[in-house]
């Protein structure tokens, strides 16, 4: 049993792939609705013109005709997935593959021409996509084979440091190796990584620099998960993020462990620059910064976290009772939470300042306990 003609028609009209008639004289006859979803055209502007309208230059729209013609054996007057760029309304060119046939009259002459095209940037994406896995996971590879090498030289160096290092030097020292250490470990989990991401073929992305966008690599901690603790009277900062910034590794360590030990989630950056991709990456708390840094300095980051997170407290330290570049006084009038005035930090007026702007409540009751008076604005001192 033949269908009618009508069903024919229909489902042409319908099809989603570019379906596009012309006559002999290379004048548009049969425009679908797939051509207008994908070119942009309204079939009103297009039919009774010439196909030129939708192809990027004279010379593709003879490149696919002479491939048509190409006196192939039975194929002769076929086209199949053929590879060309059509043009939208909006002059981008888009790349497409044609299937494509002439039709003859009786005497064999020439009366015109029908074909379908699909769009295929999305296959060519894939194609892409597939070659770029095969070149990420010879890349991770290489750069496995160079870590491997850096872990047993900073084991070995950490081992020379602990037999001819002074006991302040080796404090520092120790510091900056684990440090390296800890950035060597991320490194390896990236690439693991990039392994894993080649392989299920998934992967999310992240803007960068004026709405670019990047793979985003961000490799969790998952040797030391740190988990979200319910406060109590023994430990009432427990659970709170705290990300604590200096370009000293060794205080970052020092209060790392301070505040880890009071059952608080911690991460370190070294730089301004860095502590705004941590905060991109998860939420905090709170911001422990230092005032002075090479790259950002405590009024620049302050400034930038509060445009990118206006609730989120943030609380300098500075060394110095002189603020010569008045960074301070600059922060304070832009609304800055607190100000600790003195390291070494005496634990127990961080501890309140923390829990003054993290947790009100908590340090409302530390107070009354301690017999401070909490102000506006915590100085530590």
């Amino acid at each position: 049993m033949s269908l009618p003609l009508q069903y024919f028609q229909k489902l042409v009209e319908s099809c989603p792939d570019i379906i596009i008639a012309v006559d002999k004289h290379g004048t548009i006859t049969f425009y679908n609705d797939g051509a207008r979803q994908n070119l942009g055209f309204s079939p009103d502007e297009v039919l009774g013109k010439n196909v030129l309208e939708i192809y990027p230059t004279m010379d593709e729209a003879r490149r696919v005709m002479a491939a048509m013609r190409a006196d192939d054996g039975d194929e002769k007057g076929r086209a199949r997935n053929f590879e060309t760029n059509f043009k939208t309304k909006k002059c981008d060119k888009i790349p497409v593959a044609i299937s494509a046939s002439i039709i003859y009259d009786e005497g064999g002459n020439e009366v015109g021409s029908i074909g379908f095209a699909k769009d295929i940037r999305e296959i060519q994406r894939r194609d892409r996509l597939v070659t770029l896995a095969e070149v990420a996971v010879g890349l991770s590879h290489e750069i496995n084979n160079s870590l491997e090498v850096l872990v047993n030289q900073v084991e070995m160096l950490q081992k020379y440091v602990g037999r001819v290092a002074a006991d302040e030097d080796f404090i520092v020292e120790s510091d900056r190796l684990e440090s390296v250490a800890s950035q060597v470990s991320k490194i390896r989990d990236i690439t693991a990584r990039i392994g894993q991401m080649a392989e299920e073929g998934e992967y999310g992305t992240r803007e960068y620099l004026d709405g670019k966008l990047m793979t985003d690599l961000h490799v969790e901690d998952a040797n030391n998960p740190c988990e979200r603790a319910k406060p109590d009277e023994r430990f009432p900062l427990s659970g709170l993020r705290i990300l604590v910034v200096d370009d000293d590794a060794g205080i970052c360590q020092s209060l790392k462990d301070l505040l880890e030990a009071e059952r608080c989630c911690i991460d370190t950056a070294s730089s301004g620059v860095f502590a705004m991709q941590s905060l991109k990456r998860q939420r905090f708390d709170a911001v422990l910064s230092d005032v002075v840094m090479p790259d950002m300095d405590g009024y620049q980051l302050y400034q930038a976290v509060k445009q990118a997170t206006p609730e989120l407290p943030v609380v300098l330290m500075t060394a110095f009772n002189y603020d010569k570049d008045h960074v301070i006084k600059r922060s304070c009038l832009k609304g800055l939470q607190g100000v600790i005035f003195k390291k070494p930090v005496n634990p127990a007026m961080l501890k309140q300042v923390l829990l003054q702007h993290c947790r009100p409540q908590g340090a409302v009751q530390a107070t009354s306990a301690s017999g401070l008076t909490p102000g506006p604005m915590q100085k530590i001192e």
